[in-house]
């Protein structure tokens, strides 16, 4: 079993790690990991359970994940598919944020974090020694439970994940393409050089998800993304996550049971241990999860009989 840790400084920073091992088509003029590393390989359907779901896209093998000596989730075995979105439920406390950041290695950034197991992006092992984390986060995006625009114009903050990355192209026409994409740019194109923190919560969130889709990730991964919003806009969050599904994939952690049955494909029911260690217990198809689950757990969470 692998297991990696976050010691190391360049996997904090972003710096690119090669080892003497790695092929020169994983790696550009620069010494960067090439784009090229995560296209799909022959290893893509490896397993069983990639086998069983088309168009797989992210797998966890047997992930744990660990802060210090803390085992914080176990034994997480799932696949997400291209154009789905996911749902991670269960009680606070059960690993569902945990394994969420894990899936862009946003769990780098907190010292003494190890993981496990593998997690596999087009059947590359994320975690390798030659992958630059920044790239996996660029293709994995992620948007935060509360809006976090920066103190920056609307423009800027939309404008500066393309900069960052040297994107080349139109960068107005970059702005307008994420705006309209967050069913956002009819309400703020005529002030775009305002700053960001005059626009309502709602609308504060659809900026962080435009800011996401602006250097063209293939997932977004959403943690509890309405917990701070009024129905209306959680409405039209959720409305924004339908249409989006069809060019992404969305994994969505939440708390609320009718967000979940309304906008995912599948969903994941996560639980907790006597000694606090996180596990899932199951995942399928989102109506049979909430018609007809497998496990008596299940059942007792979505029925509302344990919280």
């Amino acid at each position: 079993m692998a297991t990696y840790t976050t010691t190391d400084t360049s996997q904090k920073t972003g710096t690119p790690m090669a080892t003497d091992a790695q092929s020169t088509s994983d790696v550009s003029s620069d010494g960067a990991p090439s784009k090229a590393m995560f296209e799909p390989s022959a290893n893509s359907r490896r397993s069983g359970t990639l086998r069983e779901k088309p168009n797989p896209l992210i797998e966890c093998d047997d992930l744990s994940i660990f802060y210090g000596d803390f085992r914080a989730v176990s034994g997480i075995s799932m696949v997400f598919g291209k154009n789905e979105i996911t749902a991670l439920i269960g009680p606070s406390g059960c690993g569902k944020s945990t394994v969420l950041r894990t899936l862009n290695r946003m769990n780098d950034l907190i010292p003494g974090t190890r993981v496990e197991g593998r997690v596999s992006y087009h059947g590359q092992d994320m975690y390798g020694k030659e992958v630059d984390p920044i790239e996996v986060r660029r293709r994995i995006g992620m948007v935060f439970q509360k809006p976090n625009p920066f103190p920056k114009s609307i423009f800027d903050n939309i404008a500066f994940g393309p900069r960052v990355l040297g994107m080349k192209g139109d960068m107005d026409g970059i702005v307008e393409s994420a705006l309209t994409r967050a069913a956002l740019w009819d309400e703020v194109k005529d002030r775009l050089r305002t700053n960001a923190f005059g626009m309502s919560g709602g609308q504060q969130q659809r900026l962080c998800i435009a800011r996401c889709l602006a250097v063209e990730p293939d997932v977004i991964l959403m943690d509890e993304p309405c917990s701070a919003l009024d129905p209306i806009s959680t409405g039209k969050i959720e409305d924004l996550m339908m249409e989006l599904r069809k060019d992404y994939s969305i994994v969505i952690v939440t708390h609320n049971m009718q967000q979940a049955a309304r906008v995912s494909d599948r969903t994941a029911f996560f639980t907790v241990t006597e000694d606090r260690v996180g596990q899932m217990v199951e995942i399928d198809d989102t109506e049979k999860m909430f018609t007809n689950p497998s496990d008596s757990r299940t059942e007792a969470y979505v029925t509302g009989k344990v919280g």
